[in-house]
């Protein structure tokens, strides 16, 4: 195993892949200032639902997060360019997991994915060649890598994409409920939104997208049906930016086949006055077992990670526990109603409030349907009454509905939510059963 980990092969595809890397991380923190994201989702609302355990991660007030975001911008053009990279690589790592941290009210696994690959990149000799780095140092310039370098990415997209493949076998996938309450949505789309009604089209999404992601990476890497799958997923990548407006990662995956091809193919295509590195030597660095162990515990703890919410109890969809950091993408639609009740500890008298003056429409959503925000909020009002001295308790009154199924209980609403712990390993008894109406 050493042997092919430690074997020396050409690094055009991984110089190629910081390029691209580094442009989509400028397009999106750049394009978070003009599209209104930064506004809508750190700077308008009066509290952001960070991470439990992350609640120190405050957005900057002013025009701070503008600041913040416009540097990242510089670092992905410091990626790109190969400009202190490894400096711009922890700069953006940095920056990126701490604004991915500090608010989920605008949860997206791709976020996620953007900061495995961020922390990944950190680790990675991907200056060493048409980088402004090399250029100044020569030093630095070499034009082998080891293999493990494209081992790392094609294994963490296996992962990604079996996962997100195995969360799709359940039956409101399984018989097109899902799908077509998510194309409901998209109605209005010019062109298209007709179109994506069809019951026809409904069902070959559902099924050709657990096809897709369950054999797009080992049809990528065997070699027969190479490239044809890459042609079915530049389709498949451009319908989803299409028609799910999911910001870079269609094209984050597309950059990701560039380790499927063999060296020489990217090296023809993108580097051709570049003489290709082909001895193949095997070259193993001083702590490779440390390396080698490092690796091993990081996809340990990426496979163990979706699966934890087999050990707690009740269905993930109706409760959230174990849904994040686990590749469930777009796979339900959920709605419902919530009353927060706040009851002066001292006078015994009970207030209902009115969720507009503390959150955004798109906080609202999760405060309606998420328990672990729910709890947040409730644990929140709890200390906006207690700075003004009063002691509260708080009750909420919740109903929601999954997959356009009848509206049940979500919340026990004799339980003072702000007072109860979190408990992230376990079931928190506060959240009703999903069979119980």
């Amino acid at each position: 195993m050493f042997k092919h980990l430690f074997k020396h092969i050409d690094n055009s595809q991984l110089v190629i892949f910081r390029v691209f890397f580094g442009l989509l991380c400028f397009l999106e923190t750049f394009g978070a200032i003009f599209t209104g994201w930064i506004k809508h989702n750190l700077i308008t609302p009066s509290f952001t639902f960070s991470f439990i355990g992350f609640e120190w991660l405050q957005p900057f007030g002013g025009y701070g997060m503008y600041v913040y975001y416009l540097i990242m911008s510089v670092f992905g053009i410091g990626i790109m360019l190969g400009y202190k990279y490894r400096f711009s690589m922890v700069g953006f790592t940095l920056m990126w997991a701490a604004v991915y941290l500090m608010q989920k009210s605008a949860y997206n696994n791709h976020y996620y994915l953007l900061v495995l690959i961020s922390a990944i990149m950190v680790f990675m000799p991907a200056h060493k060649a048409i980088s402004i780095d090399a250029k100044q140092n020569p030093n630095l310039k070499r034009t082998d890598m080891p293999n493990w370098c494209r081992l790392v990415f094609i294994l963490q997209l296996f992962i990604v994409y079996t996962y997100a493949s195995i969360a799709k076998l359940y039956p409101d996938w399984l018989d097109g409920t899902a799908i077509e309450i998510l194309m409901k949505g998209k109605q209005n789309y010019p062109l298209v939104g007709e179109l994506l009604q069809q019951k026809w089209l409904q069902v070959l999404l559902s099924y050709g997208g657990i096809l897709f992601d369950g054999l797009i990476v080992p049809l990528l890497l065997f070699k027969p049906t190479r490239k044809i799958a890459f042609i079915i997923s530049i389709g498949f990548h451009l319908f989803n930016s299409i028609v799910f407006q999911i910001g870079i990662f269609p094209y984050l995956a597309l950059a990701f086949y560039l380790f499927f091809f063999p060296p020489k193919t990217i090296q023809k295509l993108w580097l051709k006055k570049r003489t290709f590195y082909n001895l193949e030597a095997v070259n193993y660095p001083k702590y490779a077992q440390a390396w080698v162990a490092l690796f091993l515990v990081y996809f340990a703890v990426q496979v163990a990670l979706p699966l934890r919410h087999h050990l707690i109890k009740d269905d993930v969809l109706w409760t959230e526990e174990g849904h994040r950091l686990s590749w469930r993408m777009m796979l339900r639609v959920k709605r419902g109603y919530a009353r927060y009740k706040v009851k002066d500890k001292e006078t015994g008298k009970t207030q209902v409030i009115d969720l507009n003056k503390y959150l955004t429409k798109k906080q609202q959503r999760g405060a309606t349907t998420k328990p672990d925000i729910i709890w947040q909020f409730a644990r929140h009002l709890k200390q906006d009454f207690k700075a003004k001295g009063r002691d509260v308790a708080v009750y909420v009154s919740c109903k929601v509905s999954v997959n356009g199924k009848p509206l049940k209980r979500l919340i026990d609403p004799a339980v003072d939510i702000a007072s109860v712990p979190w408990e992230p390993l376990k079931h928190a008894a506060w959240v009703l059963p999903s069979k119980k109406e």
